[in-house]
């Protein structure tokens, strides 16, 4: 089976697909088997971390679908205890053997380190984009000062945040694009909440789709936007890959006016949000 192909977002000259298959919580059997899954669907853009524990089963889905390597972009994340420059080329070294490929195509900084400056994680970051381990390098859980800092000191192609019908992230978004970034959205279907709403129910019937599809193409409406849906099913897999519906300004606006505070992810170690 196969699906529309995925628009793509761009950014300091970089390309990715702007549908990415997310593997948050996945056990490594798992993500083997549903990394394989989304790429048979028509996936080309996959994102682990090395927090996850499943980087290994990632690469097997990744061996295990027969696309080639070049066709597929793949982004992990560096744990921000091994944030500070002398542990961030260890840290991606480690994945790469995981994950038993070559070079990645995205490498984030997972979350702030309040004990290292983001500076020193980033241009560390970029040594390893410059030895061709990555092709582009970033940041994620970075509030808008952070995310200033951070392309002060290399150039950080994307910031990737929580960000769903029910979270706003006007601040972030305003940022990203005026310093040449992109922003990924991580539960962009708010964890299945989505699916209870009634505006996104009524908008979703009116185009003979679901709320999560509905969710997903507000997101990627907007200018820059990617986003990383999660699903261990094979038909919410192949679902959220089949968002080329056609938002009406009316359905755009009914999205936009939903209340935008219902943050899902703030562990204690959190920064301060915007």
């Amino acid at each position: 089976m196969t699906t529309t192909t995925a628009p793509t977002v761009t950014a300091r000259g970089v390309t990715m697909p702007a549908v990415g298959f997310g593997t948050f919580e996945l056990s490594e059997a798992t993500a083997e088997r549903t990394v394989a899954e989304a790429l048979d669907l028509g996936y080309r853009h996959v994102d682990t971390a090395v927090g996850y524990d499943n980087e290994a089963g990632v690469g097997r889905g990744l061996r295990a679908s027969g696309i080639d390597r070049d066709q597929v972009w793949v982004t992990t994340k560096i744990r921000p205890d091994q944030a500070a420059a002398g542990d961030v080329g260890p840290e991606v070294e480690a994945s790469l053997e995981r994950l038993e490929l070559d070079h990645l195509d995205l490498v984030l900084l997972h979350w702030p380190n309040d004990d290292v400056e983001v500076e020193e994680t980033v241009e560390a970051m970029d040594a390893l984009r410059e030895r061709g381990l990555t092709r582009a390098i970033g940041i994620s859980n970075h509030p808008v000062a952070l995310m200033r800092r951070a392309v002060a000191a290399g150039p950080i192609f994307t910031n990737q945040v929580e960000y769903h019908p029910f979270l706003g992230q006007d601040r972030v978004l305003a940022a990203a694009r005026d310093l040449d970034m992109t922003v990924t959205a991580y539960s962009p279907i708010a964890r299945g909440d989505v699916f209870d709403d009634r505006v996104l129910a009524e908008i979703a019937t009116a185009h003979d789709a679901d709320p999560g599809q509905v969710a997903l193409r507000w997101l990627l409406d907007q200018d820059g936007v990617a986003v990383i849906p999660r699903s261990s099913d094979v038909d919410h897999i192949a679902s959220n890959l089949a968002v080329d519906l056609d938002l009406t300004s009316g359905d755009t606006q009914r999205i936009d006016d939903l209340p935008k505070d219902r943050r899902l992810i703030d562990p204690p170690f959190a920064p301060d949000w915007d």
